[in-house]
């Protein structure tokens, strides 16, 4: 890029043309290792209260294997499904790193809802169970249904349950994957009912108190953990946690941000070595993921910045070739 090129901004809908789930999930399958590989650096998010619900966020991160760097600008506002809203909305900028010129603004709510079921599907490929057939969403907002798309991609799904407070949610989030993916949905009366005899869980919701119980945990299941980002929030509680091998996206992340490690950690539940590494370290054969198949496991996304980066170079790439 030069002084004079065109800075392009791209839409959520060229976004979400752009970004597959079959190019996204390998994708944040090598983000991952470069992180726990030290090939990928980025700090915390800050997350500035916008009053006592919502909050505004800032992700910068650098892929030096890659010469990426950017940073996504977020606002989260849970109760945005109220309203028909996403809760998530925001952008990510990406810069040359020959110049440190700005190159891109790319729609990040397209780059949000696919990067995350993404990483929960390299997380489900990675630590589930190879024959695990059944997929329980605890929620059933945009990831409850981008959660099935992707992880349909990395396990023969068989049968779907769903369990949200809302009951007129499930019932549109039942007809919609039983009209696009022809698997069948039961909506469950109890997030336990949901759990039970489950190969794979997602937790996504807005939830800041325990929806998931370890009591309801089959031996073998596998949990991708979504919601809950905050230190004094979570949807698992200490006993799923503490009977699970747990795994997270970014050590630093979990440490700070996630309030399904840390509430339990406070009240001596767990200790600090419970948190047995990152996901990209599995990948990489550096820490054991799954050791039998009774193992417990659980990855804990709260999302990053490099994952946000690198989906947004791809999209910034692609849209480049197709104006060509």
């Amino acid at each position: 890029m030069k002084a004079g090129d065109t800075l392009e901004y791209i839409s959520e809908t060229a976004a979400e043309k752009l970004l597959t789930f079959e190019d996204c999930i390998p994708l944040m399958a090598e983000t991952l290792k470069a992180l726990s590989q030290k090939e990928a650096t980025q700090v915390l998010r800050t997350a500035l209260p916008i009053d006592t619900t919502n909050i505004l966020g800032v992700m910068p991160a650098v892929i030096e294997a890659q010469g990426l760097a950017g940073c996504k600008i977020i606002t989260i506002f849970p109760g945005n499904f109220k309203k028909g809203l996403h809760s998530h909305q925001g952008v990510v900028v990406l810069f040359e790193t020959s110049t440190g010129m700005l190159k891109a603004i790319v729609d990040g709510t397209a780059i949000t809802a696919i990067r995350t079921a993404a990483v929960s599907a390299v997380a489900t490929d990675t630590l589930a169970r190879s024959d695990a057939q059944i997929l329980t969403l605890l929620g059933s907002g945009v990831q409850a249904r981008r959660h099935v798309e992707a992880i349909r991609l990395v396990r023969d799904i068989t049968q779907v349950k769903v369990w949200d407070i809302d009951i007129i949610s499930a019932g549109l989030f039942k007809e919609d994957i039983e009209r696009e993916y022809a698997l069948p949905v039961t909506i469950c009366a109890t997030s336990s009912e949901a759990v039970r005899a489950s190969d794979i869980i997602c937790t996504v919701t807005a939830a800041k108190e325990p929806v998931c119980f370890g009591t309801d945990l089959s031996p073998g299941v596998h949990i991708n953990a979504v919601g809950a980002c905050r230190p004094n929030h979570r949807e698992l509680d200490s006993k799923a946690v503490a009977i699970g091998r747990l795994f997270g996206d970014c050590i630093e992340s979990v440490l700070a941000e996630s309030g399904d490690f840390l509430i339990p950690l406070s009240l001596e539940e767990i200790n600090h070595d419970h948190l047995l590494g990152e996901l990209g370290a599995v990948l990489t054969g550096a820490v054991s993921g799954r050791t039998s198949e009774n193992d417990i496991t659980i990855f804990k996304s709260l999302g990053l910045a490099i994952e946000d980066l690198a989906s947004a170079d791809l999209v910034y790439r692609r849209y480049i070739q197709s104006k060509l």
